[in-house]
C-alpha cells in the first residue's frame, strides 16, 4: 500500500515538473491586445532573423475567445490559435509579451471588440511569402500592425522598405532569388518583428525563458 502511494506521488511530481515548463508564466497578467513575440524554426524564420538582426521571427495578438486566451496570427492560413499551442511551437517555448504604454486609454472593451471585428476579415487568408503590402495575402507583423493602425490609429513600429534590411547574407540572397527571381521589390513597404519589438509605444510585460 505504501509502495503504491509512493508511486502515485512520484508520478504526480513528474507530471507537475513536465508541465511546469509550459506554464512558467502567469496567465492572469495577460491582457487582450497584448503582442506576443517568439522565435520560430524554418527557412523563412532563419532568413528573417538574418535580414533584420532579430531573435524574433513571429508575432501575434492575444485575444479572448469564449473566455479563453488565444493568439490571432498570420500563419498558413491566418487563424486563431490556443495560447499554449502557440507557445509550444516556438523555439524552447521562449516568448515575450509587450503591451501599449497607454493600454488603459486605447484597449477599452469597445476598441478590443472593434479590433477583433476588423481582424475577422483576414481569417483564412493565405500567408504572404512575398511581403506585399496589399491585403490579398498577409504576413504576421503586417496583420498586427494593420489591426492597430486601422482601428486605433496607432503605428506599432516604423515601416521600412525591403532594401533597408541586411540582404547580403548568402542564405537571404538564395531565398529571395527563389521567391522573386530578378524582380526583387526593394521599395515594398515592410514591417519587421524587430521594428515592432523596439517600438517605444510598447513596454515589456514579461519574458519566458
Amino acid at each position: 500500500m505504501i509502495k503504491r502511494i509512493l508511486i502515485i506521488i512520484t508520478t504526480s511530481l513528474l507530471l507537475f515538473t513536465s508541465c511546469g515548463k509550459a506554464e512558467t508564466y502567469d496567465k492572469r497578467k495577460l491582457k487582450e491586445g497584448d503582442i506576443i513575440f517568439q522565435e520560430t524554426r524554418g527557412r523563412q524564420s532563419r532568413a528573417i532573423k538574418l535580414a533584420t538582426h532579430s531573435r524574433y521571427s513571429h508575432v501575434g495578438i492575444i485575444f479572448k475567445y469564449q473566455n479563453n486566451l488565444h493568439v490571432f496570427e498570420a500563419v498558413q492560413p491566418v487563424r486563431i490559435t490556443k495560447l499554449n499551442d502557440f507557445i509550444n511551437r516556438g523555439v524552447n517555448r521562449h516568448f515575450v509579451i509587450k503591451r501599449l504604454h497607454k493600454s488603459k486609454k486605447y484597449l477599452t472593451i469597445n476598441n478590443l471588440r472593434r479590433m477583433k471585428i476588423f481582424g475577422r476579415k483576414f481569417l483564412g487568408k493565405n500567408y504572404d511569402l512575398y511581403f506585399e503590402w496589399n491585403n490579398d495575402r498577409i504576413y504576421c507583423t503586417e496583420l498586427v500592425w494593420k489591426i492597430y493602425h486601422r482601428v486605433l490609429g496607432i503605428k506599432i513600429g516604423k515601416l521600412q522598405k525591403l532594401k533597408d534590411f541586411d540582404l547580403k547574407h548568402s542564405y537571404v540572397k538564395k531565398l529571395m532569388k527563389e521567391r522573386y527571381g530578378k524582380n526583387i521589390p526593394y521599395n515594398e513597404p515592410v514591417i519587421s518583428p524587430m521594428a515592432m519589438y523596439k517600438s517605444k509605444l510598447l513596454k515589456t510585460v514579461f519574458k519566458v525563458n
